[in-house]
């Protein structure tokens, strides 16, 4: 709570708009609070947290995704589209294969997990509530498209480096997850411009509308599981947070300036890989028993740290 005050206090006196912008952002923030107030009374216990992960994964988030596409077909939305699909693929590849330099000393395990957290963003869970608040629905749109390769990595790669097997989903299941299905039904609808049904479209749009403070409230509820006397023990974290949360984004500000890329989409990519680490890094290293603990650490200091961190790559992004 003290760093949301002194995040507000900072920004005090700024544009309406910042206000605007800035004001979202806390507010996430302070539904993580709910969340985490709900974990330690115990209202939220783990097995509610699950069943609300999988509400979010395969109903509200998947509604919230077909919604964000009810766009008349225009020439300009899709050329983004295409830049933005194309980035993320070419961002994904470049920090699996950089990925592994910062973090070569380190042991195996900690290496593999401070590597999945400097890949892969928490898109789903923050990237899309955090630019929705900034761009409505286009923003939603957009990130979910740049989420398309994450998805593809993370259950693909992602998996290898927790697995000791090396086995990873196949491309029919990653194909099948229903937040890819929801992007491919939601593009279908823009190409072809079909507007769904008052009812239908009023019906996603409801669920969907459930998908931010949830994925808030699960977050709050993961933070609520770690001791904090161990929480803030682990160096190696803040030296990843770092690179993920200030580092990553800041690299592809500056080239994507460099190319003169659009505004928009400049800004919907930067965004998302300002968010911090996703929370299928603990998810996945409570299935394959690797370091769970030390993940979800990863997943909560990047979280409390980005409380300050995108506000000031909002300022940056103007």
């Amino acid at each position: 709570m003290l760093l949301l005050y002194i995040v507000s206090i900072k920004w005090e006196g700024q544009d309406l708009k910042d206000s605007t912008v800035i004001n979202q952002v806390l507010i996430l923030f302070l539904i993580i609070g709910v969340g985490y107030y709900g974990r330690k009374r115990n209202i939220i216990n783990g097995e509610i947290n699950k069943g609300l992960n999988k509400i979010l994964l395969e109903l509200t988030l998947p509604m919230m995704i077909v919604s964000s596409f009810d766009y008349t077909f225009s020439s300009e939305i899709m050329i983004n589209i295409v830049k933005i699909f194309i980035y993320s693929l070419v961002i994904h590849i470049f920090l699996i294969i950089i990925s592994i330099l910062p973090y070569i000393k380190f042991d195996k395990d900690k290496r593999d997990i401070l590597r999945f957290i400097t890949i892969f963003s928490n898109c789903g869970f923050m990237g899309y509530p955090v630019l929705g608040s900034i761009y409505g629905k286009i923003g939603i749109l957009y990130a979910s498209i740049f989420n398309i390769p994450s998805n593809i990595f993370m259950w693909s790669f992602g998996v290898m480096l927790f697995s000791k097997n090396k086995k990873s989903k196949g491309l029919k299941n990653i194909l099948l997850n229903p937040g890819i299905l929801a992007v491919f039904i939601g593009v279908f609808l823009f190409i072809f411009s079909i507007k769904l049904p008052k009812p239908i479209y009023s019906t996603l749009k409801s669920v969907g509308d459930v998908t931010t403070p949830l994925s808030m409230i699960i977050i709050g509820a993961m933070i609520g599981d770690i001791s904090f006397k161990k929480v803030f023990k682990e160096i190696s974290i803040y030296y990843a947070s770092f690179i993920r949360l200030v580092l990553v984004p800041l690299t592809i500000y500056f080239i994507l300036n460099m190319l003169d890329v659009d505004f928009m989409v400049r800004n919907v990519v930067v965004i998302v890989e300002a968010m911090p680490a996703a929370a299928l890094s603990a998810i996945f290293a409570q299935a394959y028993n690797k370091k769970p603990e030390f993940a979800s650490q990863a997943v909560f200091i990047t979280t409390l740290l980005s409380v300050i961190t995108i506000p000031a790559v909002l300022k940056l992004l103007g």
